[in-house]
């Protein structure tokens, strides 16, 4: 593969500007060109007067809004490559862009660029046209004749790399530009992997948007990179669609948000929303925790037919007819008649409040009937004069009487009789006490009111499965949802309910699965998610951890997550690891070495513990006078160093890591497997190297050396 730049462009000397002849000084005019363009695209959008075109101030509002959003999305990012590769192709390509293009290059970009005629100078790479760039290859060459790829040292192009997919005589190797893309630092929060897409990430992230899929992923493996660019993916393809349902990013907490908060915007689409699934339930303000004892009952699925049951038992058979009196006449619907109504609505199990709804339609239709039969004509409006009726009004109140989600769900886990009636056959006596706030004789009191209690993160979800018997949940056409194997199935149920009429994107390692109701099976989490028989798609070649740091983690696989392949790595660089065991008294000191020497070099540093030990090491790194960041927060130039609890650690890179007492992340969890998964996900944070310190002998699933 002919190179024009030194392996890692970004350490490249300043060199003398080549003669106007040089490739490189006409790819450099083209950018230029490039960025001209852009700045004029966004002036023409900047200029535009809607002052006639809009026949109220509420379609002005409307499309000045979309304009606004236009510019902001032609923004030209300071440092980011406007393109990154170049197609010539032997022929034209079949779209409408390629007309009478036999033999024409396109630029592959984050985003499509034109000049004043109309013509593409920057193809999105989201375009069919430049799929070939992450798919082409000597045995299936896509009808490329030369893939180009492009080296930039801080937004200016320094370096190009050549691949000749038709010339047999030119050996397909590794890329060196993409070699040194992968193994660059991270500083900062996650980037978008555009310009290095493998083709089987590809596949995933191109995948139609009819179906839902899971992506089981080692560590490393740019699962959640993959997500968030299919996301840009079907924003480009189904963009009106997916403008009227919405999309919806899911992660584990607020800090991992923050860490990947800038990839969509960076590949121009601003307006895909981000949450926790505390954010999508948060019907009550969450002030309380479960143990795991009572957060397991809590997230089974058998719950979810504990809260149908509860709910439907206000349901109550008429004893009673109903009179409606209208003017001088009466009419009478006898107990029978409206018992038989409420039966077809119970039977046809629909949600509780469009049964209700339903319920003084019916019992007004059969008014009408009785009117007909008098010889009257009644219309629809009688019908509906009829439905609000003050005496249907409080037949419908007393047969099918309004719920409150969250009173429901109070009712339930403070009364225990009403709890074991609906839990019978469902819950154990002892799952029942286990979720009781209030036993006899136990001392516990019960709120009294929804406002008073405590809930807890596994209520909120029970009061949103709660809020969906008695109304639909909203449902968006995409959501993404990352790390999913910790969820539990209440929280899957949770979940689908966004996206019973859309698609979704599941992201996940079983390995990486840490709280005590983590799925065993993507299948089991794919029934709860009501996405069942959806595509598993499996990765397990890494780009992020480095060699001999994933075959380090991978020992412990045979004991978290036997049926996994353990995962592979492409870095060229093995990576610096090191275990360094010490003495108890010298452990703090230690550790507060291996962060000087990380902070030495290139890169951010994650120093990652035990939750109970961050206090300890946060007071030693103030006392030496080294600063420190939360997890999520942006690194710079003078703070690379982030002290992560090791429960916080999940989903985070950093360059350099420094991981504390292995034995305590272990201990710091409920059970012997959760503990080892927990580690496994610390051990495998660092992209470039590992320093383990340690007082406490290793897990001997780690082994001695």
């Amino acid at each position: 593969m002919p190179s024009h730049a030194h392996p890692t462009p970004d350490q490249l000397p300043a060199t003398p500007a080549p003669p106007a002849a040089d490739p490189l000084q006409r790819e450099r005019a083209h950018l230029a060109a490039s960025r001209a363009a852009l700045r004029a695209m966004r002036e023409d959008a900047e200029a535009l007067n809607i002052a006639d075109v809009t026949a109220n101030w509420v379609n002005a509002e409307v499309l000045q809004g979309e304009i606004d959003a236009r510019i902001k999305a032609l923004a030209d990012l300071s440092g980011t490559p406007l393109f990154f590769g170049r197609l010539d192709y032997l022929h034209a390509p079949g779209v409408d862009l390629a007309e009478g293009a036999a033999g024409e290059n396109f630029y592959v970009g984050r985003r499509h660029v034109h000049d004043a005629d109309g013509d593409p100078m920057v193809i999105d790479w989201r375009a069919p046209v430049s799929q070939p760039f992450y798919r082409a290859s000597k045995k299936d060459p896509m009808d490329l004749k030369l893939r180009r790829r492009f080296g930039y040292t801080g937004g200016e192009l320094t370096a190009y790399e050549d691949e000749h997919l038709t010339d047999p005589a030119e050996a397909e190797t590794t890329s060196a530009l993409l070699q040194a893309e992968i193994e660059r630092p991270r500083v900062g929060p996650m980037r978008d992997i555009v310009a290095t897409i493998q083709p089987e990430q590809d596949e995933i992230v191109r995948a139609g948007i009819g179906g839902t899929v899971c992506v089981q992923g080692a560590p490393g493996t740019g699962k959640t990179a993959v997500g968030l660019h299919r996301v840009a993916y079907l924003l480009y393809a189904h963009r009106e669609r997916l403008a009227r349902s919405g999309t919806l990013v899911i992660g584990p907490n607020r800090s991992f948000l923050q860490y990947i908060e800038q990839v969509l915007p960076a590949l121009g689409e601003l307006e895909v929303k981000q949450a926790t699934i505390d954010d999508l339930v948060g019907h009550v303000e969450v002030r309380g925790a479960d143990d795991a004892a009572a957060a397991m009952v809590k997230g089974d699925a058998r719950m979810a037919e504990v809260l149908r049951r509860a709910v439907r038992s206000h349901v109550t058979m008429p004893q009673e007819p109903c009179m409606v009196v209208r003017g001088s006449r009466r009419w009478r619907i006898p107990a029978y008649e409206l018992e038989e109504i409420v039966q077809e609505l119970r039977d046809r199990d629909i949600r509780y409040g469009a049964a209700r709804e339903a319920l003084p339609q019916r019992i007004a239709h059969a008014v009408l009937v009785r009117m007909e039969q008098a010889g009257e004509a009644p219309d629809d409006r009688v019908q509906d004069a009829v439905a609000r009726n003050a005496a249907v009004k409080a037949a419908v109140k007393a047969i099918w009487p309004p719920v409150d989600p969250a009173k429901l769900v109070l009712r339930l886990l403070s009364d225990a009789d009403f709890l074991a009636e609906h839990a019978d056959g469902l819950l154990t006596d002892e799952e029942q006490k286990t979720i009781l706030w209030a036993l006899p004789g136990s001392g516990r009191k019960a709120p009294r009111s929804v406002k008073s209690a405590k809930w807890s993160s596994a209520d909120a979800v029970l009061i949103d499965e709660a809020t969906d018997l008695v109304a639909r949940t909203h449902s968006l056409g995409h959501v993404v949802l990352d790390e999913a194997q910790d969820l539990s199935p209440m929280q899957y149920r949770a979940v689908g309910r966004r996206c019973t009429t859309g698609s979704a994107t599941i992201l996940g390692d079983i390995a990486q699965g840490t709280t005590p109701w983590a799925t065993d099976t993507w299948q089991q989490a794919l029934a709860h998610l009501g996405k069942p028989g959806s595509v598993v798609e499996e990765l397990t070649q890494g780009f992020r951890v480095p060699r001999e740091v994933i075959a380090y983690a991978s020992r412990l696989l045979p004991a978290i997550a036997p049926d996994l392949k353990e995962a592979t790595s492409i870095r060229e660089s093995a990576g610096d690891f090191a275990i360094r065991a010490v003495r108890s008294e010298e452990l703090d000191a230690a550790v507060l070495a291996a962060c000087r020497d990380a902070l030495a070099k290139e890169g951010s540093i994650g120093l990652i513990a035990a939750d109970a030990r961050i206090p300890v090491l946060r007071a030693a790194l103030e006392e030496a006078g080294v600063g420190c960041l939360p997890p999520g927060a942006e690194t710079s130039a003078e703070a690379r160093l982030t002290l992560v609890p090791a429960t916080l650690a999940k989903g985070l890179e950093y360059d350099y890591v420094v991981l504390d007492e292995p034995a305590a992340i272990v201990d710091g969890e409920p059970d012997e497997r959760t503990g080892l998964r927990r580690l496994y996900v610390c051990l495998t944070r660092p992209v470039s190297g590992l320093t383990i310190v340690h007082a406490t002998e290793l897990p001997e699933q780690l082994g001695t050396d």
